[in-house]
């Protein structure tokens, strides 16, 4: 893991590789995290336990993927151990924050293999961790990146990681067993923005949207249209679209293809703590429930 941690992983933007340095400390002696966003700040969370300070970056329901940082966020850069980031072209703007500040960062999407969006020649697809199999990956990377940085709590880091990752799995096979009732023509992810690419993927759905990533949502007369054409064609039953971006082209495609505008997705961040998804376990159970129940599977053991 070495390479995971040495380095400053992003892709062809051109950052020096600063050095993660074990035994790091500002409060208490715990080493502080900071992550991108409130995803990757609720995993590190879990893992860190009460060993470390974990921050978000972005607040709760910042569409992450045109954030913009400010000088307040170098600040807040300046005095962390390491950042997370996801990478996958998710943090463009990640270089306006890293270059002028010193934290040491981690990329944990370099580790991930990468889909496409928009067709095999297209961008890679950012979203990784809406695969709870991908998810467990990066568990197990901030395990590495915390037993580095403050060797004297690896053991209880590593014990937090292992668990939280078995989680991560036994959900991931809980959505294949409640996908195995869905009629296999019904077994159609449509939604707003292609944010689902590697939970389809690993879950052995196809997948349909409006636009591929949200810097370029629209919901044109086009996109809805052949859309819609998919749905009938398919017979889908449940249509979605994401919480951060506005419903009204999901809605649009409902209507006039028959299907039933089946609610919100979470994707690129969590819900405030009274929310329906208030950690990254929540915002995985809370999309298979919607998702298995609205193409007409089997609810889960609740």
């Amino acid at each position: 893991m070495a390479g995971l941690v040495a380095g400053l992983l992003v892709t062809g933007c051109g950052v020096p590789q600063p050095q993660v340095s074990g035994g790091a400390a500002t409060d208490e002696g715990r080493p502080t995290v900071l992550a991108t966003f409130s995803v990757l700040a609720d995993i590190a969370s879990v893992v860190a336990g009460p060993d470390a300070v974990v921050e978000s970056l972005t607040p709760v329901g910042t569409e992450i993927h045109g954030y913009e940082p400010t000088p307040s966020d170098i600040r807040l850069a300046d005095g962390a151990d390491v950042l997370l980031a996801n990478g996958l072209g998710l943090e463009d703007w990640l270089v306006r924050l890293v270059e002028p500040s010193s934290v040491p960062t981690v990329v944990l999407g370099e580790g991930v293999d990468p889909v496409p969006v928009g067709g095999p020649d297209g961008p890679t697809n950012p979203h990784a961790w809406m695969s709870a199999q991908v998810g467990a990956q990066y568990v197990e990377q901030v395990v590495e990146v915390l037993a580095e940085l403050d060797p004297p709590r690896a053991e209880a880091y590593e014990q937090r990681g292992a668990a939280y990752a078995a989680e991560l799995r036994d959900l991931h096979q809980d959505l294949l067993t409640r996908l195995s009732t869905v009629p296999p023509e019904h077994r159609v992810l449509v939604t707003c923005e292609g944010a689902f690419s590697y939970l389809t993927r690993d879950a052995g759905l196809d997948e349909v949207y409006l636009w591929p990533v949200n810097a370029e949502r629209e919901g044109t007369p086009q996109q809805v249209a052949e859309v819609v054409r998919t749905v009938r064609d398919r017979e889908v039953p449940a249509v979605f679209c994401e919480s951060t971006v506005s419903s009204a082209a999901q809605e649009q495609v409902a209507r006039e293809s028959g299907a039933r505008f089946a609610g919100v997705l979470y994707v690129d961040s969590l819900s405030g703590p009274d929310g329906p998804v208030p950690t990254y376990l929540d915002l995985l159970s809370y999309d298979v429930d919607l998702i298995v129940t609205g193409l007409g599977g089997h609810q889960g053991a609740g």
